[in-house]
């Protein structure tokens, strides 16, 4: 009985920590960049990478990367379901699974730090300028790793679950013939 509520709780904390550790640390950047950096202004802490990426202060009425312009308070309400959905689904991952637990961590961590955004500002703080990309920050960088990992465990589930419902004669190349 004890091992159970450990194992449950080792579940829980991977999730929780990687969201927490997501959360704060988006949070942190941002509390950084407020304070030290003026609005629309780049800034370039490695000047040899001036061409490449500056931290430039901006809002974000939008989705991650500037998507869906103006539509704060429909993502705020796509966040709250996302945080719902990955708090109900968290059970239902089966044991042995970290990588989807770390996935769906950095997904709620990101997801919580642009949602606080948007409810205690109106919008979501970003900085990160690759000049090349809109301008993001760390949540919306973990919301996308997190999904991408997400992605790969499907794809590699789906393609285990194929491999294994082939018979093992098949699977080394047999013709359907037999031996010629």
């Amino acid at each position: 009985m004890r091992e159970g509520r450990l194992a449950e709780g080792y579940r829980w904390a991977l999730l929780f920590g990687v969201a927490l550790l997501i959360f704060l640390v988006d949070q942190g950047s941002k509390y950084l960049v407020l304070r030290n950096l003026r609005w629309g202004e780049p800034w370039n802490p490695i000047t040899s990478l001036k061409r490449l990426v500056s931290l430039t202060l901006v809002t974000n009425t939008g989705a991650a990367f500037g998507l869906l312009p103006d539509q704060g308070t429909l993502l705020a309400i796509v966040a709250i379901v996302v945080v719902v959905a990955i708090l109900l689904y968290e059970r239902h991952i089966p044991r042995g699974q970290p990588w989807l637990r770390i996935a769906l961590g950095m997904q709620l961590g990101g997801a919580a730090g642009n949602l606080l955004d948007r409810l205690h500002y109106g919008h979501v703080i970003d900085f990160i300028d690759f000049k090349v990309w809109p301008i993001f920050n760390l949540a919306d960088s973990a919301v996308v790793v997190g999904v991408c990992i997400l992605a790969l465990y499907f794809w590699r589930s789906e393609k285990e679950a194929c491999t294994s419902s082939i018979p093992a004669g098949r699977r080394d190349g047999e013709s359907r013939g037999g031996a010629r």
